[in-house]
């Protein structure tokens, strides 16, 4: 056997090579730092090594270890691998799944330092911020996700061989075009429970079936001549729910055509789409947190010479251009960088904390001075999203070195104005309009199913809220309607209403199935 280096000096390791068992003590070394002196308290973790193949695939399932087939996974796995080959774009150094124990897969081709730095970036940042958000308590399930995802796996398999291949495809092509508009945005009553959703499962198929014939059963025979009468509108939406913003909830529900199995996949998509509606609200603060994290253990790990200097600095290299913010004219700009952003925050709350200005103390008084670091950062981690994080906590002196300021891009005008500087009033405009860029209610059409027409045509009426003038793109709305469509087995119809004045922008005409689901 080699002899260990490391256990001699009393370094973790001593070179670039890595085997488990230096990957076992450098993640023991991590959880002493990050349990006992830094508080946290993340899910306990599996650490796997994966390959660049199996990294790809990864990407390609939404990140998930088990998911169901569908083709555009091997679409996206085919254009990273392409990509990737190329060198046109890298790898992730980890992939991270908000489970319970937590799931870390890091790469064979990583350091060992990149080892080191990716558990504490995932198993300890990632891991503790999952476990205490207050998002992710009210929207996901860690303790019962893989369970629920294996399920799912074998259920869409189940019935592919059961009703064919190209039916279950058109049913998933359906659900994924509307899953970001299949997740509730607003607590439950009660916390998502996978496990229980499992146990359930034949008893919500069997009540699936009754309600359905309860309702439809009572639908006037459109060839009998019948009275047509349309029945009033408020007993019509409070028997079916509506308004509902949730269309998969919604069709999952109340889709005429759609047979036990269809409804169940239905179920499927839109409680993956919930698991994930955390994540993208909470995108610059999760970041942020692993970052800051990786960075405290990373240093603290320098200190106490459990790594050497040659190792601090393949670390900082790898940090800097995690955090790096290309300037607004730089060939490289895409954006604002979610982890500059959520570590430069961050980093800024712990000065105000230690050493505040004057300035400090008039915007931040309940926290500047206070010398209580990693409490503020509990709190912002655990109470917090990104739009109300950078509302709260963006400071003036980060405006100020980040030379942030808001301009008015009319389309009507000639040139564009600048609404915001760097005084008292346009640091609080600035900081407003960078945390609505944020807020996915600004981003996200908000499209709810208004009514039905019972006593007609069955046509289904949705309707888009504009926000700030921002309507749909008409080419994609007709596709994703066509989709909604053929759940929904009759004609679907959408109005566009402004959301200040209540004026109807425009009506789609009524788009019908194409083929039946079943």
């Amino acid at each position: 056997m080699a002899h260990d280096l490391g256990a001699d000096t009393g370094l973790l390791y001593d070179g670039p090579d890595w085997d488990y068992r230096r990957v076992r003590r450098a993640f023991d070394a991590i959880e002493r730092i990050a349990v006992d002196e830094m508080g946290l308290e993340p899910y306990p973790s599996q650490v796997e090594v994966i390959s660049s193949e199996q990294m790809l695939d990864a990407y390609s399932s939404m990140g998930m270890p088990l998911f169901y087939r569908h083709w555009s996974f091997g679409k996206h796995f085919a254009r990273d691998e392409m990509l990737y080959r190329k060198g046109v774009t890298g790898l992730a150094y980890e992939i991270v799944i908000n489970s319970n124990p937590c799931l870390c897969y890091i790469m064979e081709e990583n350091t060992m330092t990149m080892q080191t730095l990716v558990m504490a970036h995932a198993a300890f940042g990632h891991s503790h911020f999952f476990r205490n958000n207050q998002l992710f308590r009210e929207w996901t399930d860690a303790e019962s996700i893989l369970d629920y995802l294996d399920f799912a796996k074998r259920y869409i398999a189940d019935c592919e061989e059961r009703y064919g291949h190209a039916a279950v495809e058109r049913v998933l092509d359906a659900a994924h075009a509307l899953m970001t508009h299949g997740v509730h945005r607003y607590p439950r009553p009660r916390p998502l429970n996978l496990k229980r959703e499992l146990e359930r499962e034949r008893e919500r198929q069997r009540f699936q079936e009754s309600s359905f014939s309860d309702l439809w059963r009572t639908l006037p025979d459109r060839d009998t001549g019948e009275d047509r009468s349309d029945p009033d509108l408020d007993a019509r939406q409070t028997r079916l729910g509506l308004p509902e913003e949730n269309l998969l909830y919604f069709l999952e529900k109340h889709a005429p055509r759609l047979a036990p199995w269809q409804r169940e996949v239905l179920r499927i998509v839109r409680l993956v789409a919930q698991y994930f509606y955390p994540q993208k609200q909470t995108k610059v603060m999760n970041e942020g947190c692993a970052t800051s994290v990786h960075y405290a253990i990373m240093t603290r790990l320098h200190e106490t010479g459990q790594i050497t200097d040659g190792a601090f600095m393949e670390f900082l290299h790898a940090h800097t251009s995690v955090v790096f913010q290309p300037e607004f004219d730089d060939p490289r700009y895409s954006g604002i960088n979610p982890y500059a952003l959520g570590f430069g925050i961050l980093k800024d709350l712990e000065r105000i904390c230690t050493a505040p200005t004057a300035e400090d103390r008039r915007w931040f008084p309940d926290i500047a001075g206070s010398r209580d670091v990693l409490g503020t950062w509990k709190t912002a981690w655990a109470e917090y999203r990104d739009e109300s994080f950078i509302l709260q906590f963006l400071s003036p002196r980060l405006m100020r070195e980040w030379r942030l300021f808001s301009v008015l891009d009319d389309t009507d005008a000639d040139a564009m104005e600048v609404e915001a500087i760097h005084d008292e009033s346009g640091f609080r405009a600035v900081r407003r309009a960078l945390a609505s860029h944020y807020d996915l209610a600004r981003h996200e059409p908000d499209i709810q199913v208004v009514d039905v027409d019972l006593a007609g045509d069955r046509h289904l009426m949705l309707e888009h809220r504009v926000v700030d003038g921002r309507r749909l793109e008409p080419g994609n709305s007709r596709m994703v309607l066509r989709h909604l469509a053929n759940l929904w087995g009759y004609p679907v119809t959408l109005a566009e209403v402004d959301a200040a004045s209540e004026r109807v922008l425009n009506r789609y005409e009524a788009v019908a199935p194409d083929h039946a689901v079943t």
